[in-house]
C-alpha cells in the first residue's frame, strides 16, 4: 500500500518522533545531546522550524513544532540527521543507520492538545523512571517553560502565551499544570495518533484537515469500501 503523503498546514502543529534502529541509543554522553541540539538550531533556522517542546531520550526524541512551509520539517531532520549521524558513528566508531526508518508525526488540534502535548513530551523522562520530576532532567524543554531558563532552540505558542499576561503567570501557570497527572486516556490518544501518523483532535477538526491537506486524516472504516467517492479520499 503506498504511503500517504505528510501532512503540512500552515499554522498547524506537529507531534514528532524519531526512533533509534532497533531501538538502540542514539544519544550516550552529554555532548551527544549538546551536539544534537546545536544541529537542530542550525537547521530550524535555515528552514523554517519553529519548536515549541522537546526531549531527548536515550533512544529517541520527541519534538513539537510549527513548519513555515512544507518543506520545513523534512529538510530539518535531514539536515540534523546527515550531521549527527556523521558526529555520532566517528564518536563510537560505528557505520550504518542510526534512525528507524521514518520519523513518525502527527498533526495536533492545538486548542485541545497543545498544552496536553507539551506535558506528555516533557514527562517522558518522569514516565521512564528516569528522574523523579522533569525539572531535574536536562535535556527537555521543561525548564525553559517552567523556569525559565534560556532555551534559543524555543519558540513560545500562541496557546502556551495564553496561560498569562507576563512571563511569570505563564510560567507559574505552567508549572501549575504538571500538578495533576496526565489522563490515561489522553496518552493513549497521543500515542496511537503518533505511531498511525493521523490527526489529533475532535471530528471537526479532522474533517478541516482532511479538506486543508487533501488527504485522509483518519483510517478507513473496516469493510467494503462505501459507494460514496467523497468518504473514500486518499
Amino acid at each position: 500500500m503506498a504511503r500517504l503523503p505528510r501532512f503540512f498546514v500552515k499554522g498547524e502543529t506537529l507531534h514528532i518522533v524519531q526512533r533509534g534502529n532497533n531501538r538502540n541509543p542514539i544519544f550516550c554522553a552529554n555532548h551527544d545531546c549538546l551536539y544534537f541540539l546545536d544541529c537542530l538550531q542550525r537547521a530550524r533556522l535555515e528552514h523554517g522550524l519553529v519548536i515549541h517542546a522537546y526531549v531527548l531520550m536515550t533512544n529517541h526524541l520527541h519534538l513539537l513544532a510549527s513548519p513555515e512551509h512544507e518543506a520545513s520539517l523534512p529538510k530539518t531532520l535531514q539536515s540534523v540527521g546527515r550531521r549527527y549521524v556523521q558526529h555520532f558513528n566517528y564518536a563510537y566508531k560505528r557505520t550504518g543507520t542510526l534512525w528507524e526508518g521514518r520519523y513518525r508525526a502527527t498533526l495536533i488540534d492545538s486548542e485541545r492538545y497543545l498544552l496536553t502535548c507539551m506535558r506528555y513530551i516533557e514527562l517522558n523522562p518522569v514516565r521512564a523512571g528516569m528522574v523523579d520530576h522533569p525539572a531535574n532532567y536536562p535535556w527537555s524543554s521543561y525548564r525553559s517553560n517552567a523556569i525559565g531558563d534560556r532555551d534559543s532552540l524555543l519558540v513560545p505558542h500562541e496557546h502556551y502565551r495564553r496561560l498569562g499576561s507576563s512571563i511569570e503567570e505563564r510560567q507559574y501557570a505552567y508549572r501549575h499544570l504538571f500538578r495533576a497527572q496526565l489522563p490515561t486516556a489522553d496518552i493513549d490518544a497521543i500515542r496511537d495518533a503518533t505511531q498511525k501518523a493521523w490527526v489529533l483532535g475532535s471530528d471537526r477538526f479532522r474533517t478541516k484537515i482532511e479538506t486543508l491537506a487533501d488527504r485522509r486524516a483518519t483510517p478507513l472504516a473496516k469493510g467494503r469500501p462505501s459507494k460514496d467517492p467523497s468518504k473514500n479520499r486518499v
